[in-house]
């Protein structure tokens, strides 16, 4: 196909008529045009006074001779996969989020039959168990916004930015469009899917997977790998219903999905002699404004165009020598109760594909390397992160509140005593509390410093009504368990994958690692 790139739009107007204006710009006879479709839309508002949309679009012609100044596009060729093992065993797959999913569907496309143990519920029941503890503060510690079908993301923006250059990339977006996503995720610029419509895909995968030979056991932990001579040869499960319950399954190969937050899991696989090391990883705080003003700090007030609710992205380092930036920006989202151990506080953001609620709320967060433990241990991270998640659960009250504070008195050091202009949106409670008392001394400092800074790129970014609510810990793995140019572990048939094992942050790119370690399993076993 032909691209035709840099059509600018300054009004709301149909897709036929972005067609019409880019053939008469660039002086195309319509009646030569076979084929067309958006290849990208985005909004350039670098100039308040001339916000617009930025389109691309790939027309198919009669005789591209007629067009030679255009730039020739070649159609997405997935790379060819070598089966070269039948596979007497079934491979296992360890954890139903991005990763485990995809790794399941390529499976699947090549004619083998995964079984997928997921210690959480399916997502229906799941999406249940997650409204309970909002709504209750019961806690399921088994399946809530980290455990269960569709791994954290599922309660999440459902972004699908990455910076990964893969040809994968285009692959997942095809995919989910497959299964039930907006077809705008192929062409927009900052493509999401949205909470509410995730559930959904995410249930049409599952009758997929099993319409075509797989296999789900959910509410089921792994809690043993089975290794004889650095080889794999079955794992040790147990119902999470039913604790008396345990059974073994044979098999030769396992990808490890398993997400970032499954600490038991990585400590079992510490003591069976997997190679696993720290990582960096950052800690923080959600931060809530006003949807209305980042829209205005974004946007400007003088376009005519209906734009969708605004987002950012900020990043600051500081002469102490770390680094802060804002992650998993949630334009008209919530922040989320995302605990999945007792007595812990830990945040996330969500939205839902509309983006329309009333606060946009995004992670701050500081960087936290290996170097900040007085412990060699690779799971020194682990420990740093659960510590910071008992303060908080005791600092919001030991009930499952979350504590929240004012940004001017956070800055200040000072308690808040009330609730400004923006109303925090976590459920099922808050408390009014002072952050700096359980946040690490270089971590609430370099916060600081980052509000006064990001205020200065983003007005009304520290405005003193906003709301910080604490903490986030999860925003990536603490650990990484260490693979070979093959993605294998030092256990053979092992495939570490996914954010959990270190090798992703994101849906995206986590997807995009399930589908290369289903390949390296084919192709290596």
């Amino acid at each position: 196909m032909l691209r035709i790139n840099n059509i600018k739009i300054f009004e709301d107007i149909s897709d036929e008529k972005v067609l019409e204006i880019a053939l008469k710009k660039n002086k195309i006879n319509s009646t030569d045009i076979l084929d067309w479709h958006i290849s990208k839309k985005s909004i350039d508002a670098r100039k308040k006074d001339s916000v617009h949309y930025n389109y691309s679009i790939d027309i198919k012609v009669s005789n591209e001779n007629k067009y030679p100044n255009l730039p020739r596009v070649k159609d997405f060729e997935c790379p060819s996969i070598k089966v070269t093992n039948s596979f007497s065993k079934r491979p296992i797959i360890i954890g139903a989020g991005p990763s485990g999913l995809f790794a399941a569907i390529t499976l699947i496309q090549n004619g083998i039959k995964p079984i997928i143990i997921e210690q959480g519920q399916a997502v229906e029941e799941r999406k249940q168990t997650v409204d309970e503890f909002l709504t209750t503060g019961k806690l399921n510690t088994s399946s809530n916004v980290q455990f269960g079908e569709g791994g954290a993301g599922t309660f999440s923006d459902g972004k699908l930015t990455t910076g990964i250059n893969s040809p994968f990339c285009k692959k997942v977006l095809e995919t989910f469009v497959e299964f039930g996503a907006p077809r705008q995720i192929l062409y927009i610029a900052k493509p999401h899917i949205g909470t509410d419509n995730l559930i959904n895909i995410v249930k049409n995968i599952r009758q997929y997977i099993i319409s075509n030979g797989g296999t789900f056991c959910f509410n089921t932990k792994v809690i043993d790998f089975n290794i004889k001579e650095e080889k794999i040869y079955s794992v040790s499960c147990q119902s999470v219903i039913d604790s008396s319950k345990i059974n073994e399954i044979g098999t030769d190969s396992v990808i490890l999905a398993i997400g970032h937050s499954s600490r038991d899991t990585f400590e079992k696989l510490y003591e069976k002699g997997f190679i696993l090391e720290g990582k960096n990883f950052s800690v923080g705080v959600r931060i809530e404004h006003l949807q209305e003003q980042i829209n205005h700090s974004q946007y400007g007030t003088i376009t005519k165009l209906h734009l969708p609710p605004a987002e950012y992205k900020l990043a600051y380092h500081s002469p102490n020598g770390r680094s802060c930036y804002t992650f998993c920006m949630c334009p008209g989202g919530v922040v989320m109760a995302s605990s999945s151990e007792k007595n812990t506080i830990v945040t996330n953001g969500m939205s839902k594909f509309l983006r329309d609620g009333q606060n946009a709320n995004s992670a701050v967060l500081v960087n936290v390397t290996p170097d900040d433990f007085q412990t060699s241990s690779p799971l020194a991270g682990i420990y740093f992160q659960k510590d910071l998640e008992k303060k908080a659960f005791v600092l919001g009250g030991s009930n499952y509140y979350a504590p929240i504070q004012r940004v001017e008195d956070f800055v200040k050091n000072q308690k808040s005593t009330f609730i400004g202009t923006v109303k925090p949106s976590y459920l099922p409670g808050v408390t009014l509390t002072n952050l700096n008392s359980i946040l690490p001394t270089f971590v609430s400092s370099t916060l600081k410093e980052s509000l006064l800074y990001f205020d200065k790129k983003l007005n009304g970014f520290a405005n003193p009504d906003s709301i910080l609510t604490g903490l986030e810990t999860r925003s990536s793995s603490p650990v990484r368990i260490l693979r070979n140019e093959q993605l294998l572990s030092n256990i053979h048939g092992v495939y570490p994958c996914g954010e959990g094992a270190g090798y992703a942050g994101g849906i995206m790119s986590a997807a995009v690692d399930g589908i290369k370690c289903a390949i390296a399993l084919m192709e290596n076993n």
